[in-house]
């Protein structure tokens, strides 16, 4: 796809977020995953023109249970946008999302600039200034895996970001820490941070890295969620979420 033609489709399916279309038939099937982040940084940009602040970045399919239930083999990112950004407590309304689910992840805030390729864990690691509990809502907007390219032009799934308090990391070993997850105060999971990619630090790796490929890079006070411990739940009905992260506290969020 020429850029013209790359520029064609961006457009298309901007227009068709407009009207409240998510995955255009006309493009199934279409697009390569470059075609798909191309789009979706695109869509970005018409966002940010539009008065949107961009906050940061999701990577997403980097717990091993999230790469066997959307039967994919590799992390992907989306954008964040300050306006989605919701404190801890949040009320959504249920019936204003489009099949709605939700993520267990640790937002992590860049102090300093990581721009790839080559960005090492090291330099990941010290470039991060502030951890704080979240949770990822997202909506099912179209069928993930069966074309995940039109799924990352669609920004994956993304549609809010609930955070806790922040805090230092000081110390911390993100692969140590854990969560606690309650659907309606009921225990529905545990797991820990080994099984975002190992450590959740190495996200930061490889987002940094992939989006030198589109020449974008990561920049002090974005925040990056760093990918589920769990795999990804969706809300039947309406719910209230709770995620303890040890040692970095609690979040939550209600869907009324």
């Amino acid at each position: 796809m020429n850029p013209s033609d790359l520029e064609a489709a961006t457009e298309s399916i901007w227009q068709s977020m407009q009207r409240g279309v998510h995955h255009p038939a006309e493009w199934g099937k279409r697009l390569s995953m470059e075609h798909g982040y191309a789009i979706q940084l695109g869509v970005l940009g018409r966002l940010i023109a539009c008065g949107e602040r961009h906050a940061g970045w999701k990577v997403g399919l980097t717990a091993a249970a999230m790469r066997t239930q959307m039967k994919v083999h590799e992390p992907c990112f989306g954008f964040l946008l300050a306006s989605g950004n919701k404190p801890s407590g949040h009320v959504f309304r249920y019936a204003d999302l489009i099949r709605p689910g939700f993520e267990n992840e640790l937002c992590l805030t860049i102090g300093t600039p990581l721009r790839g390729p080559g960005v090492t864990f090291e330099q990941a690691r010290a470039a991060i200034i502030a951890v704080a509990p979240s949770l990822e809502i997202i909506e099912t907007r179209g069928a993930f895996a069966e074309d995940l390219p039109l799924t990352m032009a669609d920004n994956a799934q993304q549609k809010a970001f609930v955070t806790g308090q922040a805090l230092a990391l000081g110390a911390h070993d993100l692969a140590n820490a854990s969560v606690s997850v309650y659907l309606d105060d009921a225990l529905i999971n545990q797991a820990c941070g080994a099984e975002v990619m190992g450590n959740p630090v190495n996200s930061i790796v490889w987002l940094a890295n992939k989006l030198a490929e589109f020449g974008w890079s990561l920049e002090p006070g974005q925040r990056v969620i760093s990918g589920s411990f769990t795999r990804q739940y969706l809300l039947e009905k309406p719910s209230r979420v709770r995620a303890v992260f040890e040692p970095f506290g609690m979040v939550e969020a209600t869907f009324a």
